[in-house]
């Protein structure tokens, strides 16, 4: 994977703030749902997700600045091996603090495995090892599979439960580093990137939606799009904009409950672009008979 600082197309100095605007104009170009059938541009919207997963989480970044994982948010092995025989004394390499012996940076690792049993007649757990995987907000809401490659070589397929919320922890396991007492695990750390128009609430999914001005007066059906595909909405006639329309089920699986939320699509007028002749013509004729206050109504005139 590409440098995350240029994939985002900031300095290594960026604010929180420059990162998150430089992703969202990203996501909001290359978003699968706004270029169908474009595997180039999916790509490079993954290759975004995945670069914003890192960047903004300050931990991960300043590690990463560091060395110590890769642009994937994977280990590398020189600081799994470190945090893998650290010890409790101040980092030393050499858990059982031999002063004076000149072999205990070379006998370290051996001393950790055999010592610290041999008068208790335990065996000591392999370390946990943390990774960081990024999920589409969709995928992450209906559920999805992720390739994840180990710091011990090996990749498996972890399971993103539907309804998956930010930075959701996953134990995986015996896929930690091995240990006479048993492999550690592996935790897995879920990112859930930002989505260009769905809003997450609980499990309820919100969605603005502009309309026209005939759709608002006379009433339409129009496609909006929802976390599993288009559908088709109703919209009152004299809809305005604020008004929120339910679509139910249409929102996030709750594996508690074992239902889905809702999916509220607020409705905003929005007119031409471009100044139209005849709609100007018809407003001003129609005004002269036609008066209402709408900022009276809402209590600011």
């Amino acid at each position: 994977m590409r440098d995350p600082y240029q994939i985002l197309g900031v300095g290594r100095t960026a604010s929180a703030e420059e990162i998150k605007q430089a992703y969202r104009r990203l996501a909001k170009q290359y978003h699968p749902d706004l270029n169908p059938g474009r595997t180039d541009i999916e790509l490079k919207f993954k290759e975004a997700n995945s670069a914003y997963s890192l960047l903004s989480d300050p931990e991960k970044r300043a590690r990463f600045d560091r060395g110590e994982i890769d642009a994937t948010g994977a280990e590398r092995p020189d600081a799994t091996f470190r945090r893998a025989y650290a010890g409790a004394g101040g980092g030393r390499a050499n858990p059982f603090d031999f002063d004076d012996d000149p072999f205990a940076n070379l006998f370290g690792t051996a001393r950790r495995r055999y010592g610290a049993g041999a008068g208790t007649g335990t065996k000591a757990k392999g370390s946990d090892v943390a990774y960081s995987v990024t999920v589409p907000f969709t995928d992450a809401c209906l559920g999805t599979k992720r390739r994840l490659s180990l710091s011990t070589g090996k990749s498996i397929d972890v399971t993103i439960p539907p309804g998956t919320r930010d930075q959701t922890k996953l134990r995986l396991k015996g896929q930690g580093l091995p240990g006479g007492g048993g492999a550690g695990d592996a935790i897995v750390e879920v990112h859930v990137a930002p989505h260009p128009y769905f809003v997450r609430r609980e499990d309820d999914i919100h969605l603005d939606v502009p309309i026209t001005l005939q759709e608002a007066v006379l009433g339409a059906n129009i496609k909006v799009p929802t976390l599993d595909g288009m559908v088709q909405l109703k919209v009152p006639k004299g809809s305005n904009t604020g008004t929120t329309l339910r679509l139910k089920g249409k929102g996030v699986f709750n594996p508690d409950r074992k239902v889905h939320g809702d999916q509220y699509v607020k409705l905003t007028v929005a007119l031409p672009d471009k100044p139209d002749a005849e709609l100007t013509a018809f407003i001003e004729k129609w005004a002269r008979t036609h008066d209402y206050d709408p900022r009276k109504k809402a209590g600011l005139g």
